[in-house]
């Protein structure tokens, strides 16, 4: 038997309590507590060590060492990824349907998303005009839907966009949440399941086209390892998979709009930028976003094998934390953390382990999101629509973050008034 003794104890009965109260600050909390990058907790019964910084980050993404099989709790399953997912492989299952999300993400599919989003705004901006007052979060859930519904191949009905908003954005609501939050998430992912799945039905039976470069093609036509197509339920899941996590972009793009309204020196540097058609300081402010606002809290993952690092035992079987909000807001690799300052990305090095808001590691072999560089082109295009085709006003509202929430939004959601169309103006 291993002696983990020597690992900080976070001595609270059940860890998960401390989490869901206390959000994303729960693991940060505790390794400032313990000076230390790593400490052990219980978390659903069982023991667990959390790690993190960016020597936690590297451990954590060491497929020799660790699995995600049987790391997902199914309440999440059922909810936030669905069963069967790519999140749920390891080793040469992982790999290969891996390489089928990131065959979605060439350069000509990235930037045809980017267009579609930049098009879906500049519809909604022409409804907004005829409006007092809209709440951005749920304007661009459904701006994102629309795209992200394009772009996967998907057909949807504009009768149907609000409802599939709705259902993809609960399903992002449940992941940290108990009660009726998280009923909503697996109601949704229910009956969002059935709705793709009859789309994959109809595709294979040839009554549907899907476009072979699009998501709903390569999900109902992928093959596993042994070469038989995924169940219906699995490959909906994954197309599920693509199509959830850009309607999620949207609360990004309310963290951008945040961010342009609380810090003016950030939001003018930007504006003089792109009045040069210089879209550096707008990648840097985009980064900035995701590394300083709440996003994921931590992941999870299994020790595949008994090992010691840095003279801490970890035993084969043990659940393992990555402090990801942490690790993104840590003083040993973040100058001030806490300020908000795009200009620290102009000599970042680019590290797969420090800036790690959806995940980390490499993009093809590790469990790292797949969809990050959509990610960063849809809110680099979100940002620049925002400060330079429209105007607008940001009335007296609660524009605080919980941070014990997850995920994290702010409390008005961003409220805009007086919104104006500017075909050719560069900011406000």
């Amino acid at each position: 038997m291993t002696n983990d003794n020597s690992i900080p104890r976070d001595h609270t009965l059940e860890g998960g309590i401390g989490l869901l109260s206390e959000g994303y600050e729960f693991a940060m909390k505790r390794r400032q507590e313990f000076q230390s990058n790593i400490f052990q907790t219980r978390m659903l019964g069982q023991k667990a060590i959390c790690i993190g910084g960016k020597e936690g980050a590297e451990l954590f993404y060491n497929e020799e060492l660790f699995q995600r099989g049987g790391a997902i709790p199914k309440r999440i399953q059922k909810s936030l990824f669905g069963e069967k997912g790519v999140q749920t492989l390891d080793g040469q299952a992982h790999m290969h349907r891996k390489k089928l999300f990131m065959s979605l993400m060439s350069p000509e599919r990235l930037n045809e998303i980017a267009g579609l989003v930049q098009q879906q705004w500049e519809a909604a901006a022409l409804k907004w005009q005829s409006t007092d007052q809209l709440v951005l979060f749920d304007e661009a859930q459904q701006v994102m839907c629309r795209a992200a519904c394009q772009w996967a191949g998907v057909p949807l009905q504009e009768s149907d966009v609000k409802q599939v908003a709705d259902d993809l954005g609960d399903m992002v609501e449940s992941f940290g949440a108990v009660g009726m939050r998280h009923r909503r998430g697996r109601q949704a992912r229910r009956r969002t399941e059935q709705w793709i799945g009859h789309l994959i039905e109809q595709i294979r039976e040839g009554k549907l086209e899907a476009p072979e470069q699009t998501a709903a093609h390569a999900m109902s036509w992928h093959r596993d390892t042994e070469g038989n197509l995924l169940d219906t339920q699995t490959a909906a899941v994954e197309l599920i998979n693509i199509i959830r996590p850009i309607v999620a972009i949207g609360r990004y793009v309310v963290f951008s709009a945040v961010a342009l309204h609380h810090y003016p020196d950030a939001r003018h540097k930007l504006v003089q930028s792109l009045q040069t058609d210089d879209h550096t300081y707008s990648q840097w402010f985009v980064q900035e976003v995701r590394r300083f606002y709440p996003f994921t809290p931590i992941l999870g993952a299994q020790v595949r094998k008994d090992f010691t690092w840095n003279d801490y035992s970890f035993e084969e079987g043990t659940m393992v934390l990555l402090d990801v909000y942490g690790t993104t807001h840590d003083e040993d690799l973040w100058q001030q953390p806490d300020t908000f300052r795009p200009e620290r990305f102009e000599h970042w090095s680019g590290s797969p382990f420090d800036l790690i808001p959806q995940g980390g590691g490499d993009h093809y072999r590790n469990h790292r999101c797949a969809g990050e560089w959509l990610t960063i082109d849809v809110m680099r295009v979100s940002l620049e629509f925002l400060t330079t085709r429209i105007t607008y006003d940001v009335p007296e509202q609660d524009l605080t973050i919980d941070l014990s929430r997850m995920p994290a939004i702010p409390e008005s959601r961003f409220i805009m008034s007086h919104v104006q169309v500017q075909p050719s103006a560069t900011g406000q």
